[in-house]
């Protein structure tokens, strides 16, 4: 199952255009990004808020992830302060993958952002976030937080940011976008055997993992016949004809 690193912004000098900061409110999105990711079967590791933007890059390379994930609001040139609207998703120029990523994001966000028109994936030649990561990587620049327009439908659409954002990750990794639930436990009941963990909810999934019979396994998602499951550091897919709840 796929496995991303989520980096919100550090930058907690980049005031908005009213009250907060960059670093605030990246960090709130993907606050409300994490129970759709659980719920749609994408594991996650967020980075330090401590370490800076090569600390970022460090600790994401140091890891195996399918995607990194930066966070990011815009500022105009001073010259433009507060005159600049729009969402721009970088993407590595050299990466097939990482063009596709951004174009899904940017795509999904002109569903939900007011000028569709400009929310566009942009190819970036110095970002590190994007260009110096193992993994597929794209930084999003979700508006402008000097322009008071862009700050308010950032500020007011956080959950439908994140729920976006979430959708984007799942059409890019081909896996089926679940609305989050509470989280509870269920036991798996097959009469001795051991039940299949799969990397799609279907029976031609490939097996990623087994359960035996009467363990207790972390449910975080369901699909019809099927949950989205965690057990022993396993995310993936699990019938839900044998797990009793």
């Amino acid at each position: 199952m796929p496995k991303i690193f989520l980096s919100p912004s550090t930058q907690e000098w980049n005031k908005y255009a009213t009250e907060g900061n960059e670093e605030l409110y990246m960090n709130l999105l993907a606050d409300r990004m994490e129970p759709y990711l659980r719920s749609s079967g994408i594991a996650f590791v967020r980075n330090d808020p401590a370490r800076n933007v090569q600390g970022a890059i460090a600790d994401s390379n140091a890891g195996n992830y399918d995607v990194h994930l930066a966070l990011h609001s815009n500022a105009a040139p001073e010259s433009l302060s507060g005159r600049l609207r729009g969402i721009d998703i970088y993407f590595a120029p050299k990466s097939s993958y990482s063009e596709k990523l951004a174009n899904i994001i940017a795509n999904n966000l002109k569903e939900i952002y007011p000028i569709p028109e400009k929310s566009r994936a942009v190819p970036t030649y110095s970002l590190g976030e994007v260009l110096r990561t193992k993994a597929v990587a794209v930084l999003c620049e979700l508006g402008y937080h000097d322009n008071i327009s862009d700050e308010a439908w950032l500020k007011n659409n956080l959950e439908a940011i994140a729920e976006n954002l979430v959708i984007s990750l799942c059409d890019y990794f081909g896996i089926p976008f679940v609305m989050p639930s509470t989280l509870f436990y269920g036991m798996v009941n097959t009469n001795g055997s051991n039940l299949n963990i799969r990397s799609y909810p279907s029976l031609e999934g490939t097996i990623i993992g087994k359960i035996p019979d009467n363990a207790a396994v972390l449910i975080t998602g369901s699909l019809p016949g099927w949950y989205v499951i965690s057990y022993n550091n396993i995310v993936g897919y699990a019938s839900s004809d044998y797990i009793i709840i």
